[in-house]
């Protein structure tokens, strides 16, 4: 799965950069990802929830939710009612997450659960029993166009194998520094959704951008064992 990150997009044309990814074939994407960010969990902000329901009327992508904010307890809800299809909190700022992915699912939507570069996948292993997505954090969460950090990915194979065993089950996301060169080191360690930025939306043609990540993800995927029979 790609899903484009439209804080690389231009945000005075959000319609025009989602309708850009959303024909058919190869090129369109498979989720939308959304970063809403408060200017205090981290210190870039962005854009709410009234920007997320007017996406949510101009296409028919899934979108992505990735709420780096405060209190995710207090506001995850609001995008899952919206029709948000999946709705991704912050395990450093949640205070409840089990209570949260609860909310969720009673809202309809899928819940996810983030770890910075930095937080350990096995203090989250009991709560993640309770989540559909993991999403790892391969920069720090706040701006884009950041180096991808390729240490994270002994946390995504790990959270590969707890899902191949059935401990898990959650897909596993990655976000930060994806890019055509990025994407198999990512894929090879067993991802399944890829949120990327500036390779997508700064590339000429977004769709196309899309269809290479793709077909490079699936290379990678496919030239890997155990992972190739999934």
């Amino acid at each position: 799965m790609i899903a484009p990150s439209i804080l690389s997009a231009d945000f005075a044309r959000l319609g025009e950069e989602i309708a850009a990814v959303s024909g058919p074939g190869a090129g369109r994407a498979d989720w939308v990802h959304v970063d809403v960010m408060d200017g205090h969990f981290v210190p870039n902000l962005t854009i709410g929830l009234p920007v997320v329901r007017s996406l949510l009327n101009t296409t028919d992508i899934p979108l992505d939710i990735h709420l780096m904010i405060e209190d995710p307890d207090r506001w995850a809800p609001g995008y899952a009612e919206a029709g948000a299809d999946n709705v991704t909190v912050h395990a450093e700022a949640a205070h409840d997450p089990v209570g949260i992915a609860r909310d969720l699912h009673a809202a309809g939507a899928k819940a996810g659960y983030s770890i910075k570069p930095g937080t350990p996948l096995e203090d989250h292993l009991d709560t993640l029993r309770h989540y559909d997505t993991l999403l790892v954090m391969s920069v720090e969460p706040g701006f884009g166009g950041q180096e991808f950090i390729p240490s994270v990915l002994d946390k995504v194979r790990t959270a590969r194998r707890l899902a191949d065993t059935g401990h898990l089950r959650v897909l596993v996301e990655i976000d930060g520094g994806i890019n055509a060169d990025t994407i198999e080191q990512a894929a090879e360690a067993g991802v399944d959704c890829f949120v990327a930025g500036s390779a997508v939306y700064g590339a000429d043609d977004p769709a196309r951008a899309i269809a290479s990540l793709r077909e490079r993800a699936a290379h990678a995927r496919a030239a890997t064992t155990p992972h190739a029979a999934r």
